[in-house]
């Protein structure tokens, strides 16, 4: 069959792609895993096995599965029947073929395309892994472990699902009729150690004197938003930054699904509740928000301000809830602002465009603006102070800016951070807290 190009010449009709084909040894270890799994889950006593501790139901399960490949007499080595009883393992209490995935350090991302397609991000570059599930039926099952643990539901009448794994990690799913090629499942891991700002700046992600600065802007309470887009590290370098806050002070935190991770003793997470089956019992980050004014927060930490609580948020940052800390998803500290504006009209109140300005300006003291670049590096481009307004215009000043110099090996991109040599206006501020400032930092307001 031919088909015509937009230039009108002849073409031949692109063929659907092959099916993904095991080899012969593969498809016999895997179908013998399955029948393995099915035998273990007839002899399996469940309500014994939830009284257990994971560390005895463990070994159950493995003296379990090693006596039914006994029973098989399929020839085996060690490695190979260690591997298939892992496998087994992970199939009853994991997340099945992508459960090695989770405990591998380097693998940022886990992007589930349908049961046949799965790659990961390593480095910020992604990959295609050799790893494929059974069919539609074994993934949606691998879907509905993560969901139910989190007390939420995915199905044909509510076919996405945002939900969180134990270790924090983002999880968002997908299912038909919405996905055309089989469930799609995404999962963005965060370490079980989360990094310190030590490691950002040994990622050459912002510099000391910057890093400093930061550590002054939080102890001072200063009103922090961390702009950026998809994967740049807003949630990581919030992280870092909620390191600063004193221990002695009372946080809340608000997000749509848990992943920060605070290690300050007095602090209060809360999350939203999608609506039941009924439609009902939803619990918005606004409803939080206002909820978070009666709760005698020291500082209110929103993870990603994204609807109408942006109004309630910068009310509260006005009216003496000072060192709140929020990330938006934008692409410069300019559109941020405008994206809020847009989400304070949400709240329904017809306010002005100067009056939601001014309000803008009031609240927030400081804009981060994080960026993941070609080359799968992730950077603070710019760190740029609000000075007010004139007219209807948002004055801001840059304070440091991160200055490409080019590519380099293996499609690095290479720079530096600058310094633009400006001296803030919250210097005085800083100063006047009482906090011990780093020298580089101390040398940098004192300019």
């Amino acid at each position: 069959m031919k088909l015509r190009d937009g230039f009108g010449l002849d073409r031949k009709a692109a063929a659907p792609p092959a099916p993904l084909r095991r080899p012969a040894a593969d498809r016999g270890l895997h179908d013998l895993k399955v029948r393995v799994h099915r035998e273990l889950l007839d002899r399996l006593d469940l309500n014994s096995l939830a009284r257990m501790n994971p560390e005895q139901a463990s070994a159950q399960l493995r003296r379990l599965a090693g006596g039914l490949l006994d029973e098989q007499a399929v020839p085996l080595g060690a490695r190979e029947r260690d591997q298939l009883v892992d496998e087994v393992m992970h199939e009853v209490y994991g997340l099945g073929p992508i459960e090695p995935l989770l405990h591998d350090p380097e693998v940022a991302d886990i992007l589930v395309n349908g049961p046949r397609q799965v790659y990961v991000e390593r480095a910020g570059r992604l990959e295609l892994t050799p790893i494929v599930f059974r069919d539609d039926a074994h993934l949606m099952q691998i879907i509905d472990r993560i969901v139910s643990r989190m007390d939420r539901r995915i199905d044909e009448s509510s076919p996405m699902v945002d939900a969180r794994l134990p270790d924090g990690s983002r999880v968002n799913a997908v299912i038909p009729p919405l996905a055309i090629d089989g469930p799609v499942l995404s999962i963005r891991r965060f370490g079980h150690t989360p990094l310190s700002m030590q490691n950002l700046i040994e990622n050459g992600s912002l510099t000391s004197a910057m890093a400093g600065l930061l550590r002054a802007m939080v102890r001072a309470r200063l009103n922090i938003l961390i702009s950026g887009g998809t994967g740049s590290g807003k949630t990581t370098l919030l992280n870092c930054l909620t390191a600063y806050v004193p221990d002695v002070e009372r946080i809340v935190t608000i997000e749509d699904s848990a992943e920060l991770q605070l290690q300050q003793p007095h602090v209060v997470r809360l999350e939203t509740r999608p609506p039941n089956i009924e439609g009902r019992g939803e619990v918005t980050q606004r409803d939080l928000v206002r909820n978070a004014l009666r709760m005698r927060p020291d500082r209110i930490i929103v993870g990603e301000v994204r609807g109408a609580e942006a109004l309630d948020m910068l009310q509260a940052m006005n009216t003496g809830h000072d060192g709140s800390i929020s990330t938006i998803h934008a692409n410069s500290a300019r559109d941020s602002f405008a994206r809020l504006e847009v989400m304070m009209q949400m709240a329904g109140l017809a306010l002005g465009t100067r009056a939601m300005r001014q309000q803008i300006t009031q609240a927030i003291d400081v804009v981060v603006q994080t960026a993941r670049l070609s080359d799968g590096s992730r950077k603070v481009v710019a760190m740029s102070e609000v000075m007010g307004m004139e007219g209807e215009t948002i004055v801001l000043q840059d304070l440091f800016l991160y200055e490409r110099a080019g590519v380099g090996v293996e499609g690095r991109i290479s720079g530096c951070h600058a310094s633009t040599g400006i001296r803030p206006r919250f210097a005085d501020r800083i100063k006047a807290s009482g906090h011990e400032v780093e020298a580089q930092a101390l040398a940098y307001l004192e300019r």
